[in-house]
Protein backbone atom coordinates (compact mmCIF):
# COMPACT_ATOMS: atom_id res chain seq x y z
CA UNK A 1 0.00 0.00 0.00
CA UNK A 2 1.86 3.04 -1.28
CA UNK A 3 -0.36 5.55 0.53
CA UNK A 4 1.21 5.89 3.99
CA UNK A 5 1.73 9.37 5.47
CA UNK A 6 4.78 9.49 7.73
CA UNK A 7 5.73 11.88 10.53
CA UNK A 8 9.43 11.49 11.19
CA UNK A 9 11.56 12.80 14.05
CA UNK A 10 11.00 13.60 17.71
CA UNK A 11 8.53 11.73 19.93
CA UNK A 12 8.67 13.05 23.47
CA UNK A 13 6.88 14.31 26.53
CA UNK A 14 5.93 17.99 26.82
CA UNK A 15 6.15 18.69 30.55
CA UNK A 16 3.54 21.43 31.00
CA UNK A 17 2.62 23.32 34.18
CA UNK A 18 -0.42 21.05 34.68
CA UNK A 19 1.49 17.82 33.97
CA UNK A 20 3.06 15.92 31.08
CA UNK A 21 1.47 15.45 27.66
CA UNK A 22 2.76 13.39 24.77
CA UNK A 23 4.17 15.49 21.96
CA UNK A 24 6.75 16.06 19.26
CA UNK A 25 5.81 17.56 15.91
CA UNK A 26 6.03 14.32 13.85
CA UNK A 27 3.84 12.42 16.32
CA UNK A 28 1.32 15.27 16.43
CA UNK A 29 1.26 15.37 12.63
CA UNK A 30 0.83 11.60 12.20
CA UNK A 31 -1.90 11.42 14.84
CA UNK A 32 -3.98 14.17 13.22
CA UNK A 33 -3.51 12.63 9.74
CA UNK A 34 -4.94 9.40 11.16
CA UNK A 35 -7.95 11.35 12.42
CA UNK A 36 -8.60 12.40 8.82
CA UNK A 37 -8.88 8.72 7.91
CA UNK A 38 -5.54 8.26 6.13
CA UNK A 39 -3.00 5.56 7.01
CA UNK A 40 -0.22 7.26 8.97
CA UNK A 41 2.90 6.22 10.82
CA UNK A 42 5.17 8.00 13.28
CA UNK A 43 8.89 7.19 13.09
CA UNK A 44 11.04 7.95 16.12
CA UNK A 45 13.01 6.38 18.97
CA UNK A 46 12.50 5.96 22.72
CA UNK A 47 14.59 4.86 25.66
CA UNK A 48 14.09 1.62 27.57
CA UNK A 49 12.46 3.51 30.42
CA UNK A 50 9.04 4.25 31.92
CA UNK A 51 8.53 7.37 29.78
CA UNK A 52 9.33 5.42 26.62
CA UNK A 53 7.02 2.55 27.48
CA UNK A 54 4.26 5.06 28.20
CA UNK A 55 4.71 6.64 24.75
CA UNK A 56 4.13 3.24 23.11
CA UNK A 57 1.08 2.61 25.32
CA UNK A 58 -0.28 6.08 24.45
CA UNK A 59 0.16 5.65 20.70
CA UNK A 60 -1.35 2.17 20.85
CA UNK A 61 -4.38 3.48 22.75
CA UNK A 62 -4.85 6.16 20.07
CA UNK A 63 -4.60 3.57 17.30
CA UNK A 64 -1.54 5.38 15.95
CA UNK A 65 0.74 3.17 13.86
CA UNK A 66 4.41 3.59 14.69
CA UNK A 67 7.91 2.40 13.89
CA UNK A 68 9.67 3.42 17.09
CA UNK A 69 12.97 1.82 17.98
CA UNK A 70 14.26 1.42 21.53
CA UNK A 71 17.80 2.82 21.82
CA UNK A 72 20.26 3.19 24.75
CA UNK A 73 19.40 6.83 25.44
CA UNK A 74 16.70 8.39 27.66
CA UNK A 75 13.28 9.16 26.21
CA UNK A 76 13.02 12.81 25.21
CA UNK A 77 11.36 15.46 27.35
CA UNK A 78 10.65 19.15 26.85
CA UNK A 79 9.97 21.58 29.67
CA UNK A 80 7.16 23.83 28.43
CA UNK A 81 6.27 27.17 30.03
CA UNK A 82 3.15 28.94 28.75
CA UNK A 83 3.20 32.76 28.72
CA UNK A 84 0.18 35.02 29.34
CA UNK A 85 -0.75 34.94 25.64
CA UNK A 86 -0.84 31.12 25.69
CA UNK A 87 2.39 30.88 23.67
CA UNK A 88 4.75 28.06 24.69
CA UNK A 89 8.45 28.49 25.54
CA UNK A 90 10.51 25.28 25.27
CA UNK A 91 13.54 23.82 27.02
CA UNK A 92 14.46 20.73 25.00
CA UNK A 93 16.69 18.08 26.59
CA UNK A 94 19.70 16.99 24.50
CA UNK A 95 21.30 13.63 23.61
CA UNK A 96 18.04 11.72 23.98
CA UNK A 97 16.49 8.76 22.16
CA UNK A 98 14.98 10.66 19.21
CA UNK A 99 18.42 12.13 18.45
CA UNK A 100 19.48 8.56 17.65
CA UNK A 101 16.84 7.09 15.32
CA UNK A 102 18.47 4.12 13.54
CA UNK A 103 17.98 3.42 9.83
CA UNK A 104 17.13 -0.19 9.04
CA UNK A 105 15.33 -2.45 6.56
CA UNK A 106 11.96 -1.80 8.21
CA UNK A 107 12.34 1.93 7.57
CA UNK A 108 13.46 1.33 4.00
CA UNK A 109 10.34 -0.76 3.40
CA UNK A 110 8.17 1.95 4.91
CA UNK A 111 9.79 4.53 2.61
CA UNK A 112 8.85 2.44 -0.43
CA UNK A 113 5.18 2.69 0.64
CA UNK A 114 5.20 6.36 1.59
CA UNK A 115 2.91 8.87 -0.17
CA UNK A 116 3.78 11.85 2.05
CA UNK A 117 6.31 12.57 4.78
CA UNK A 118 6.73 15.46 7.17
CA UNK A 119 10.08 16.16 8.84
CA UNK A 120 11.63 19.15 10.59
CA UNK A 121 14.93 20.74 11.50
CA UNK A 122 14.84 19.86 15.22
CA UNK A 123 15.28 16.10 14.68
CA UNK A 124 18.33 16.84 12.53
CA UNK A 125 20.34 18.43 15.35
CA UNK A 126 22.17 15.10 15.80
CA UNK A 127 23.97 13.39 12.90
CA UNK A 128 22.38 9.95 13.55
CA UNK A 129 18.77 11.05 13.13
CA UNK A 130 19.78 13.51 10.40
CA UNK A 131 21.33 10.70 8.34
CA UNK A 132 18.29 8.48 8.96
CA UNK A 133 15.93 11.19 7.69
CA UNK A 134 18.04 11.74 4.57
CA UNK A 135 18.30 7.99 3.90
CA UNK A 136 14.53 7.65 4.28
CA UNK A 137 13.88 10.48 1.82
CA UNK A 138 16.32 8.90 -0.65
CA UNK A 139 14.46 5.57 -0.42
CA UNK A 140 11.01 6.96 -1.35
CA UNK A 141 10.41 5.96 -5.00
CA UNK A 142 9.87 8.97 -7.29
CA UNK A 143 6.97 7.12 -8.95
CA UNK A 144 5.04 7.49 -5.66
CA UNK A 145 4.84 11.23 -6.48
CA UNK A 146 5.39 11.89 -2.79
CA UNK A 147 4.59 15.08 -0.92
CA UNK A 148 7.77 15.84 1.02
CA UNK A 149 7.04 18.43 3.68
CA UNK A 150 9.78 20.29 5.50
CA UNK A 151 8.23 21.94 8.59
CA UNK A 152 11.08 24.22 9.64
CA UNK A 153 10.39 24.26 13.41
CA UNK A 154 13.36 26.33 14.64
CA UNK A 155 14.01 25.67 18.34
CA UNK A 156 16.71 26.86 20.76
CA UNK A 157 19.39 27.30 18.12
CA UNK A 158 19.21 23.60 17.11
CA UNK A 159 19.69 24.42 13.42
CA UNK A 160 22.19 25.85 10.97
CA UNK A 161 22.22 27.12 7.39
CA UNK A 162 23.53 23.84 5.96
CA UNK A 163 20.71 21.76 7.50
CA UNK A 164 18.05 24.26 6.41
CA UNK A 165 19.43 24.54 2.88
CA UNK A 166 19.68 20.75 2.41
CA UNK A 167 16.15 20.24 3.75
CA UNK A 168 14.69 22.90 1.45
CA UNK A 169 16.38 21.24 -1.53
CA UNK A 170 14.89 17.87 -0.55
CA UNK A 171 11.31 18.99 0.14
CA UNK A 172 8.61 20.02 -2.33
CA UNK A 173 6.39 21.67 0.32
CA UNK A 174 7.91 24.13 2.79
CA UNK A 175 6.03 25.08 5.98
CA UNK A 176 7.35 28.06 7.92
CA UNK A 177 6.00 30.70 10.30
CA UNK A 178 6.60 34.43 10.12
CA UNK A 179 9.25 34.50 12.87
CA UNK A 180 11.12 31.58 11.31
CA UNK A 181 10.96 33.27 7.90
CA UNK A 182 12.67 36.37 9.32
CA UNK A 183 15.44 34.18 10.82
CA UNK A 184 15.89 32.15 7.63
CA UNK A 185 15.92 35.33 5.52
CA UNK A 186 18.73 36.78 7.60
CA UNK A 187 20.74 33.55 7.24
CA UNK A 188 20.13 33.36 3.48
CA UNK A 189 20.68 37.07 2.79
CA UNK A 190 17.13 38.28 2.04
CA UNK A 191 16.77 41.11 4.59
CA UNK A 192 14.65 44.19 3.97
CA UNK A 193 12.13 42.42 1.72
CA UNK A 194 8.52 41.97 2.80
CA UNK A 195 7.38 38.52 3.91
CA UNK A 196 5.44 37.67 0.78
CA UNK A 197 8.37 38.54 -1.50
CA UNK A 198 10.62 36.32 0.63
CA UNK A 199 8.15 33.48 0.13
CA UNK A 200 8.13 33.95 -3.65
CA UNK A 201 11.95 33.91 -3.65
CA UNK A 202 12.07 30.62 -1.69
CA UNK A 203 9.32 29.05 -3.81
CA UNK A 204 11.28 29.75 -6.98
CA UNK A 205 14.79 29.12 -5.66
CA UNK A 206 13.93 25.64 -4.36
CA UNK A 207 11.40 24.76 -7.09
CA UNK A 208 8.67 24.09 -4.51
CA UNK A 209 5.14 22.90 -5.24
CA UNK A 210 3.87 24.93 -2.28
CA UNK A 211 5.07 27.18 0.50
CA UNK A 212 2.89 27.51 3.60
CA UNK A 213 3.41 30.63 5.73
CA UNK A 214 1.61 30.91 9.06
CA UNK A 215 1.48 34.29 10.81
CA UNK A 216 -0.32 33.57 14.10
CA UNK A 217 -3.28 35.87 14.61
CA UNK A 218 -2.46 37.61 11.31
CA UNK A 219 -3.61 34.71 9.16
CA UNK A 220 -1.81 32.27 6.88
CA UNK A 221 -0.80 31.96 3.24
CA UNK A 222 -0.24 29.12 0.80
CA UNK A 223 1.96 30.09 -2.13
CA UNK A 224 1.92 27.99 -5.29
CA UNK A 225 3.57 28.97 -8.59
CA UNK A 226 1.57 31.98 -9.82
CA UNK A 227 -1.03 31.95 -7.01
CA UNK A 228 -1.44 32.71 -3.32
CA UNK A 229 -4.23 31.66 -0.94
CA UNK A 230 -4.87 33.73 2.21
CA UNK A 231 -7.04 32.71 5.18
CA UNK A 232 -7.64 34.85 8.26
CA UNK A 233 -7.08 33.24 11.65
CA UNK A 234 -10.39 32.51 13.45
CA UNK A 235 -10.91 34.34 16.73
CA UNK A 236 -11.09 31.62 19.39
CA UNK A 237 -10.46 31.35 23.13
CA UNK A 238 -6.92 29.98 23.28
CA UNK A 239 -6.09 27.29 25.85
CA UNK A 240 -2.58 26.88 24.42
CA UNK A 241 -0.99 26.79 20.97
CA UNK A 242 1.04 23.58 21.51
CA UNK A 243 0.72 21.41 18.39
CA UNK A 244 -1.54 23.83 16.54
CA UNK A 245 0.90 24.17 13.65
CA UNK A 246 1.25 20.39 13.36
CA UNK A 247 -2.53 19.97 13.16
CA UNK A 248 -2.59 22.66 10.44
CA UNK A 249 -0.02 20.72 8.38
CA UNK A 250 -1.84 17.42 8.93
CA UNK A 251 -5.22 18.81 7.89
CA UNK A 252 -3.74 20.52 4.83
CA UNK A 253 -1.77 17.50 3.58
CA UNK A 254 -4.68 15.12 4.28
CA UNK A 255 -7.03 17.33 2.28
CA UNK A 256 -4.61 17.65 -0.64
CA UNK A 257 -4.17 13.85 -0.70
CA UNK A 258 -7.96 13.48 -0.79
CA UNK A 259 -8.09 15.62 -3.95
CA UNK A 260 -9.21 18.91 -2.41
CA UNK A 261 -8.05 22.21 -3.92
CA UNK A 262 -5.38 24.33 -2.25
CA UNK A 263 -8.06 26.79 -1.10
CA UNK A 264 -10.28 24.04 0.34
CA UNK A 265 -7.30 22.39 2.02
CA UNK A 266 -6.11 25.70 3.43
CA UNK A 267 -9.55 26.45 4.88
CA UNK A 268 -9.73 23.03 6.58
CA UNK A 269 -6.22 23.49 7.97
CA UNK A 270 -7.10 26.86 9.51
CA UNK A 271 -10.28 25.50 11.10
CA UNK A 272 -8.42 22.48 12.51
CA UNK A 273 -5.57 24.54 13.93
CA UNK A 274 -8.02 26.97 15.55
CA UNK A 275 -9.86 24.08 17.21
CA UNK A 276 -6.60 22.60 18.60
CA UNK A 277 -5.79 26.03 20.11
CA UNK A 278 -8.96 25.80 22.20
CA UNK A 279 -7.75 22.55 23.85
CA UNK A 280 -4.87 21.79 26.20
CA UNK A 281 -2.02 19.80 24.67
CA UNK A 282 -1.16 18.82 21.11
CA UNK A 283 -3.40 15.79 20.42
CA UNK A 284 -7.07 16.47 21.15
CA UNK A 285 -9.70 14.36 19.42
CA UNK A 286 -11.03 16.37 16.48
CA UNK A 287 -14.81 16.77 16.03
CA UNK A 288 -16.48 14.99 13.08
CA UNK A 289 -17.33 18.25 11.31
CA UNK A 290 -13.59 18.79 10.79
CA UNK A 291 -12.55 15.27 9.83
CA UNK A 292 -15.44 14.10 7.64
Amino acid sequence: MKEIVVGMGEALWDVLPEGKKIGGAPANFAYHVSQFGLPSCVVSAIGDDALGHEIIENFTSKGLTHQIETVPYPTGTVQVEIDQAGVPQYEIKENVAWDNIPYDNHLEQLAKNTKAVCFGSLAQRNVVSRNTINSFLDAIPPENNPLIVFDVNLRQGFYNKEILCNSMKRCNILKINDEELVTVSRMFGYPGIDLQDKCWILLGKYNLKMLILTCGINGSYVFTPGNVSFQPTPNVEVADTVGAGDSFTAAFISSILKGKTVTESHSRAVQTSAYVCTKKGAMPVLPPELTE
